[in-house]
């Protein structure tokens, strides 16, 4: 099948420019201006710009076991619908897929139902909550990524140690949720003025930050590839910019969520607000912004965790801890980042493409030249609209974004060479 994409600014080198785009069985044969062939199918895209798919090396489907929240299916509509063409899911599933059998059977069922590519993790222990470590090289041989226990910080020094002299053997990333869990204080925001004002038991951010050093004097010892996940305190940019310093082998993301949100903001007992880790002070989220810029964190990933509005139906002490983010992250961070020339666009799809794919050794080529895959999203980046839950693809639309007014709007996203999402 051919098709022809006319006018469109494309995305190339760090420079939008004007061109026809035509993709021939999939790949993409010919980048010039004013083609005029004989096609199956013509898209007009004058005013839209065509940029590489993201990827997103967080993001929870949780399927099997949990369809009510998501579905590979759904889980993966929403991603492309966010211009996403390859993520990566938790293990933190019913059943915990810790054999290699399950997590074949995990990674069958993505490539089958996923209209996008959905790797998998490995858990680290056994139910993720236990000390029994995994089979790390079997668990590689069945076509893991990565190693993760996220939701649970791993608690004990030794089994940590274990686990990362295991990993490092395989070359795979370790992705760690570091958390206390006897620091958390039964917690569910951050302790501060906000939780005193709301009446809310808040987590200590010493919580994220003793078991972070903990384990990057860890990784220092045993060279794995040590990657933090949802990275949420200026003190925890500043442990890991030295270990990077001091020649340790760590990687680091944020979510978009803690990069626009901050505590103050939570005005009542909203459980749209609550997520883990929570939402820190105004002063981190700045702090966040300063590490990607100079390259102490590397990625903005989602932590995509979608509930059913009766998860997320009672008060804030009672529901569960989550947000979505697939769908609106990069409308949202165009508009509060790009837009406001706190960024450019150049870094945020570096951020949120071409670093995940390079740090995570991912078989993706998302940039957009002659012989690759068709691997990327149309948008209209001066579209003016307002996040609807009415146009969500996650079953999941627990985010306190909904309403907010953002520019860029995805009209179509290709992946593996084929129209994974049309508006």
């Amino acid at each position: 099948m051919k098709i022809l994409i006319k006018n469109a600014d494309i995305f190339q080198s760090g420079k939008l420019l004007q061109r026809d785009v035509l993709i021939e069985d999939g790949k993409i044969v010919k980048i010039e201006t004013d083609l005029d062939l004989n096609v199956d199918r013509v898209i007009e895209a004058k005013g839209k710009t065509i940029l590489p798919g993201l990827v997103d090396v967080h993001v929870h489907f949780r399927d099997p076991g949990q369809t009510q929240k998501e579905t590979i299916e759904t889980g993966s509509e929403a991603s492309a619908h966010g211009g996403y063409t390859t993520v990566c899911a938790m293990p933190n599933v019913m059943p915990v897929p810790n054999t290699p059998q399950l997590l074949k059977k995990m990674i069958a069922d993505n490539q089958k139902k996923g209209v996008i590519k959905v790797e998998q993790y490995s858990p680290v222990t056994y139910d993720e909550k236990t000390e029994q470590l995994v089979d790390f090289a079997a668990m590689q041989a069945a076509g893991a990524i990565g190693f993760s226990n996220d939701g649970f910080g791993i608690q004990t020094a030794k089994t940590m140690y274990d686990a990362m002299v295991a990993i490092e053997k395989t070359g795979l990333p370790l992705a760690a949720h570091v958390e206390d869990h006897a620091l958390m204080n039964g917690g569910v925001m951050n302790a501060g003025r906000a939780a005193d004002r709301l009446g809310m038991k808040g987590s200590l951010d010493v919580a994220e930050t003793s078991q972070l050093a903990r384990d990057l004097e860890l990784a220092r010892v045993t060279g794995v590839h040590y990657h933090v996940c949802h990275v949420s305190k200026a003190r925890s940019v500043e442990l890991i910019r030295r270990a990077k310093a001091d020649g340790v082998n760590v990687t680091a993301e944020v979510s978009p969520h803690h990069l626009l949100l901050d505590d103050s903001m939570i005005k009542a007992d909203n459980p749209m607000f609550k997520m883990n880790p929570p939402l820190r002070d105004k002063s981190d989220c700045v702090a966040l912004l300063e590490g990607l810029l100079d390259g102490t964190i590397d990625m903005i990933a989602t932590d995509h965790a979608p509930h059913t509005d009766e998860d997320k139906g009672e008060s804030f002490i009672h529901s569960a801890f989550g947000i979505t983010g697939i769908e609106t992250s990069f409308p949202l961070l165009y508009t509060k980042l790009v837009k406001t020339g706190k960024i450019t666009l150049m870094q945020l799809i570096k951020w949120m493409s071409y670093n995940p794919t390079k740090i995570f050794k991912l078989n993706d080529d998302n940039q957009i030249k002659i012989g690759n895959i068709a691997n990327f999203a149309i948008w209209d980046l001066a579209s003016l609209r307002q996040i609807n839950e009415a146009e969500m693809r996650s079953k999941g639309n627990n985010t306190p974004f909904i309403g907010t007014k953002v520019n860029a709007e995805n009209e179509m996203t290709f992946c593996k060479g084929k129209i994974a999402f049309e508006a």
